[in-house]
């Protein structure tokens, strides 16, 4: 008697979701996303839409960090880059927003390639210390050229509009996030499977392994910085049209530090792990301010520490994670779904010997 899964041909072992399983959790959660704004207020459909952005600037992030190995503390630069270039082909070329968009994933893509040439040369740290020069870069022409971007004014940007309707309301705009967060963890899944992914994925296992079987090492690093860039670039230009104002203090090292700690808590390598610590990172700060208004009355004073303890938080959660699951929150699903895989036969699992 047959007991377990077995495929018989390559479609279906090939197939993303491979079992009976993984498809009804991912159709109960595709019907979850749909039902989820006619019974939600603004203020969760507000999160929804700043977890849908953080997931696609998390899967960027995490194609260069994750899947091949290249540390980057620029994600705040390449966000900048995609927000101004977006907004600004719209108010000065009158561009429309579609457009624009796309135009400025491609140039925050440029700007990628040129800030990952470094990386012919340097590796872990060092490259480290390269992508924080191109955080400040950016950071210095975008407040120091008021003439393109406006300086250290905040720039405003017009609503973009689909079948004249407004697509920056909560509502609204939820239907573009979540489209297009589903469409980068597609490509991104697909991309691995491909021979480009792979070589990505040997690129971050042992470089010099992967130049000896034919990968050329130099140029795989310039395409995973164009292609991390692409995506984040995307999340940036999303926020400029979200917010309808942008400015460069949305843009700064924090903002690289804050995606670097979602891949670091949802899990190096993985999809899922991007959209666990993209949902974490932004709803912890909800979590706390909402545990601060509900202190007012009973604690003052615990209440008005939470504003500092906010800042501590993210550190403290990355430096439990490592210590305690550093494969992140996806694991712990792993986990969970190995132990209802085996249950209730707790032989399987090696128990009870």
């Amino acid at each position: 008697m047959e007991s377990g899964v077995f495929h018989t041909d390559y479609r279906t072992d090939m197939g993303l979701r491979r079992v009976p399983a993984e498809r009804l959790r991912l159709g109960l959660f595709a019907a979850a996303l749909l039902v989820f704004p006619f019974l939600a207020s603004p203020y969760w459909l507000n999160l929804a839409n700043q977890i849908a952005i953080a997931t696609i600037g998390a899967l960027g992030l995490n194609i260069l960090v994750g899947y091949t190995g290249q540390v980057s503390l620029g994600q705040g630069a390449f966000m900048a880059v995609g927000a101004y270039t977006s907004a600004l082909l719209t108010l000065r070329l009158g561009l429309p927003w579609g457009v624009s968009i796309v135009a400025a994933c491609f140039a925050t893509a440029a700007v990628g390639v040129f800030f990952g040439l470094p990386s012919l040369r340097l590796k872990g740290l060092y490259l480290a210390i390269s992508t924080l020069a191109a955080q400040e870069i950016v950071e210095w022409v975008v407040t120091h050229w008021p003439a393109l971007t406006g300086g250290v004014e905040a720039v405003v940007v017009p609503a973009p509009r689909l079948f004249g309707q407004r697509l920056n309301t909560d509502f609204g705009f939820y239907w573009l996030g979540i489209a297009l967060a589903g469409a980068t963890a597609l490509f991104t899944a697909n991309l691995f499977r491909s021979r480009i992914g792979r070589s990505f994925v040997a690129v971050r296992d042992q470089d010099i392994a992967a130049s000896v079987i034919g990968v050329n090492v130099f140029g795989t690093k310039l395409l995973a910085f164009a292609t991390s860039s692409f995506f984040v670039g995307l999340a940036g230009a999303l926020t400029a049209y979200y917010r309808n104002i942008i400015s460069w203090e949305r843009f700064t090292l924090e903002t690289s530090v804050l995606y670097l700690a979602m891949i670091i808590v949802g899990g190096l390598g993985t999809i899922r792990g991007s959209l666990f610590g993209a949902a974490l990172i932004t709803l912890l700060p909800a979590m706390i301010a909402t545990a601060g208004r509900e202190l007012q009355q009973s604690a003052p004073a615990v209440a008005a520490l939470l504003p500092s303890v906010q800042q501590a938080a993210f550190g403290l959660v990355i430096i439990l994670f490592l210590v305690f699951e550093p494969e992140g929150l996806s694991k712990l699903w792993r986990n969970v779904k190995d132990y209802f895989y085996v249950w209730p036969f707790a032989y399987r699992r090696g128990e009870g010997r």
